[in-house]
């Protein structure tokens, strides 16, 4: 097996190595290595970027015990290259890797829960076989900051067989052979064969960001370090930029939110009176007992129309009401419809009618609700030839 300087030497950012072998794979051509600094991806760890050689790192992989480098270009076998890992993105990883086990390491000592899913991407993703409050979540969070603030150094080896046997640490599966394992002092001993920082301090900071029930357990969604203050940066931005449109102190913002929120729902129940008086003036003026009535509403958004096809119905209007809004311009355009009746099943007339005015929609045997792409002496015409053997009468 190769020299794997990420276990012995973690802070190498860049290596020289002779090439074993580089043979073309699908599109590209993967790299085998006398020694790399190059992680594979494995353990919930994505793999390292960066160049080799000049070439570009597009991925990193393990395969029965070889590491293999893949890039767009060969290699020559027999040479001497030089690479260079992506630092920046390795030392996030190695961040978000030690914080997770503090994390994983807390939570299973205080309520004795397995970390049984496990993902870095964005965000951290971890998912545990047992439910935890988010008020237990943020007495962990604490917890693992103050392990990082402490700046306690990490412990990794590889116990005998004998001595493996006496320790109690943490594994998702039976292991056999060599096992590496990384103890995080006050917080965790576990199997890992991914990369670590040196002293918990250089971990910097974890934040939860959500939890969600998941599988009867939860799924915790967190940051670490550098990704952490980064996600902070961005939400002080927002916050300021809140603060700034509703004319709220630093630190206000929620309440100021509070009060326009207050203000939003007295202007929606007094929208909702007026609207309902509107639709009283207009109904006034549209006889009833019609079979067919057909009436466009330009300013009617599309559950207004809906609203005022109801109160139409239920004043006995007509049998079948139909309310238009144009929606769009040009060759965009279409017509929102919403046809309603207390006597007839209008779910199964609804296929018909979409298939003849080339619209889309459904809803139930007493109101249907979509568009047509069909214009408004069309809709009259079909819909009267189908519910009233005539021509369809006219809102005002």
């Amino acid at each position: 097996m190769e020299k794997q300087l990420y276990y012995d030497y973690p802070y190498v950012k860049e290596f020289d190595a002779r090439v074993l072998s580089s043979e073309k794979r699908g599109k590209f051509y993967e790299t085998v290595l006398d020694r790399t600094a190059f992680y594979p991806e494995g353990g919930g760890q994505p793999a390292d970027g960066g160049i080799l050689d000049g070439k570009t790192v597009l991925d990193v992989q393990e395969r029965d015990g070889r590491i293999f480098h893949r890039t767009a270009e060969p290699l020559t076998a027999g040479s001497l290259v030089h690479g260079a890992i992506d630092w920046e993105k390795r030392f996030s990883l190695t961040q978000e890797h030690s914080g997770e086990h503090i994390v994983s390491g807390l939570i299973h000592r205080a309520y004795g829960y397995n970390n049984v899913g496990y993902h870095m991407g964005e965000e951290i993703q971890l998912d545990l076989d047992g439910v935890l409050t988010w008020e237990q979540l943020l007495e962990i969070e604490h917890q693992a900051n103050e392990i990082i603030w402490k700046n306690v150094p990490l412990h990794i080896w590889y116990p005998s067989p004998e001595e493996l046997r006496s320790i109690d640490y943490r594994s998702k599966k039976e292991l056999t052979g060599t096992v590496r394992l990384v103890e995080i002092p006050g917080a965790d001993v576990c199997a890992c064969c991914g990369t670590h920082v040196e002293r918990t301090g250089e971990i910097g900071l974890v934040k939860f960001m959500s939890m969600i029930h998941y599988k009867g357990g939860v799924r915790i969604m967190m940051l670490c370090g550098r990704k952490a203050v980064r996600a902070f940066d961005e939400k002080l931005d927002s916050t300021r930029e809140i603060c700034t449109l509703l004319s709220a102190k630093p630190g206000e913002s929620a309440e100021a939110v509070r009060r326009l929120w207050e203000e939003g729902k007295e202007k929606d129940l007094a929208i909702g009176e007026l609207t309902r008086e509107l639709f009283r003036l207009k109904a006034m003026a549209i006889p009833g007992g019609q079979k067919v009535l057909v009436d466009t509403e330009s300013g009617f958004s599309a559950v207004e129309i809906r609203k005022f096809c109801d109160y139409l119905m239920q004043e006995k209007k007509a049998e079948v009401v139909c309310i238009l809004r144009k929606n769009g311009e040009g060759k965009n355009a279409s017509l929102g419809y919403c046809i309603g009746s207390l006597s007839r099943n209008l779910r199964n007339a609804a296929g018909e009618l979409n298939r003849e005015l080339h619209g889309r929609g459904g809803g139930s045997p007493q109101m249907i609700q979509g568009s047509f792409s069909a214009d408004e002496d069309k809709v009259r015409e079909v819909l009267s030839a189908r519910f009233a053997g005539g021509e369809a009468d006219q809102g005002d």
